[in-house]
This record gives structure tokens, sequence and C-alpha cells, in this order.
């Protein structure tokens, strides 16, 4: 029953985050004055989808009410919401599972992989974004990825709680929220089991951003993107940010920060091999 008031709780907090996120003029409608609601009102929201707003209301309240994914759909376009928080709305309706199919080890086809894409950094990530292998350029990239042990050997923790970060990102800020929201949609499923709530917990109490951010919602599809990185040792470095899901382990994600045609930065983090 627990997980059933969860899923409720934050299915509303979903809608009630997006509504205040969406501005009138975004769907058409227009500001007017003396608005004191932030984004559409509820009632708003109730006519753009065709549904009625006590109705709504329940939903956003966390009512025990069922809608369909038509109609779910609906409330979502009336919110602007892209393909990715149109499939984390469906997804909200129902409790999370508390396990997905992963190897806790990489396996060695997937070590073999980060090898072969040498000299980009590379590394493996589990179900909470954990960090399951990495090849010796990540670890040049960022040599404390090493060091960290679980809960903190997690992309997510490197990225909003480990100063050093900060520092090696470039628009640190920006990626940050990117890969925040980028997170959420790609961990659904586990979002309600014990290592993703001790992973918020600990995000939430070493990050002030993460602890503002989080309440948002935001949610996204993976994109790719450049990075910039300001390398202590190896200077600026420029990579592009993919992601491969290997269809054999779905439960793990292969990113690689691949070099990009004409620059050199895949090679100068390769040469340095002083100590870090």
């Amino acid at each position: 029953m627990a997980e059933v008031a969860d899923h409720r709780r934050e299915l509303a907090e979903f809608l009630r985050a997006r509504r205040e996120a969406t501005q009138p003029e975004h769907v058409g409608l227009p500001r007017g004055r003396g608005r004191r609601t932030p984004g559409l009102r509820r009632e708003e929201v109730a006519l753009l989808a065709g549904v009625s707003l006590t109705w709504y209301t329940w939903l956003e309240q966390g009512r025990r009410i069922n809608a369909s994914n038509d109609v779910l759909q609906a409330i979502g376009r009336a919110l602007r919401l892209d393909d990715a928080g149109q499939e984390h709305l469906l997804a909200l309706t129902e409790p999370g599972t508390a396990e997905v199919d992963a190897p806790q080890e990489a396996p060695t086809a997937l070590i073999r992989l980060l090898d072969a894409l040498m000299p980009a950094p590379a590394y493996v990530l589990g179900p909470h974004w954990e960090f399951v292998a990495w090849n010796r350029s990540q670890e040049r990239l960022y040599p404390r990825i090493a060091q960290l042990a679980p809960p903190r050997r997690n992309l997510l923790w490197v990225l909003f709680a480990d100063a050093s970060t900060r520092d090696l990102i470039v628009d640190w800020d920006i990626h940050a929220r990117q890969a925040l929201a980028e997170f959420r949609s790609a961990t659904s499923a586990v979002r309600h089991d014990e290592t993703m709530t001790e992973l918020i917990d600990l995000l939430v109490g070493e990050s002030t951003e993460f602890a503002a951010w989080w309440p948002e919602h935001d949610v996204s599809g993976f994109e790719t993107r450049l990075r910039r990185f300001s390398h202590p040792v190896a200077g600026e470095l420029t990579f592009e940010y993919q992601q491969l899901a290997p269809v054999e382990w779905p439960g793990l994600r292969v990113v690689a920060q691949l070099p990009v045609p004409g620059d050199d930065s895949a090679e100068r983090l390769a040469v340095r091999h002083h100590p870090f």
C-alpha cells in the first residue's frame, strides 16, 4: 500500500510542477491581469485536456482515481510534455519496480568495448547510474572515480556533490540540469527502491542545487551533445557525449565521450601520464 501511495503522490507532484512551469502563452492563452498562480491554473489544464476540473484537481491531489492512457496523454499535451515527459507521466501511474535485470559487474564484452574505445573516455552505468566499469581515459579525465565507494560511486553524485567536478566541467550548471532531467526519466522503474531512496537522500543533504532542482520534476530523454572540460593537466578538452544501450544487458548503459573531428582532446588526455 505504501508504494501505491508513493506513486500517486509522485504523480500529483509531477503534474503540479509541470503545470506551474507551463506559461499561458506557451499554450495560446492570454496571461491576463491579476494572475497569482505560477504557470497555468488547474481549470486551464482541465479545459485544454478536455477533462472536468474536479477530476483533474483530484488527480493533482493524489486521490484514488483511475485514468486511461488516452486521458493522461491529453493532459501531457496540455502541459506541453515531449515524448520523454509523456513516457514519464505514464510510468508514474504505476508503482516503480524494485528490481531491474542488470549484472552487478560489467560483462567482459563491455570491458573489451571500453578498451576498444580508447583513447576516448568511456564508462558503464548501472540502473541507478552507478559506475560499473570505466576505461583508463575516463580515469585520467576524472581520477577520483577509482577512489569512490557506493553510494557515492555514482554519476549523479559526482555531478552534484563532488566540488572538483564543478571546476572540471565547463558550464557545469547547464550540464548538471540536463543530466538530472535525463536521470529522472531513465530511472522511473527503480524510483522507489532502497538504493534510489538512499541516493536521493544523500544528494539532498550534500548538494543545495540538487535539493532545489529535484522538486521541479524536469524530465528529458538522452541528447547527444558536446561537453567541454577544463582539465588540470591536459588543458581544455572537448568531447561528444554519447550513450549506447547494449541489447543483451538492457539495465546497463555505455557512455562514451567521443573525439570531435579535427580536435586532439583524446590524444592530449591519453599522453598525460602524470600521477594525479
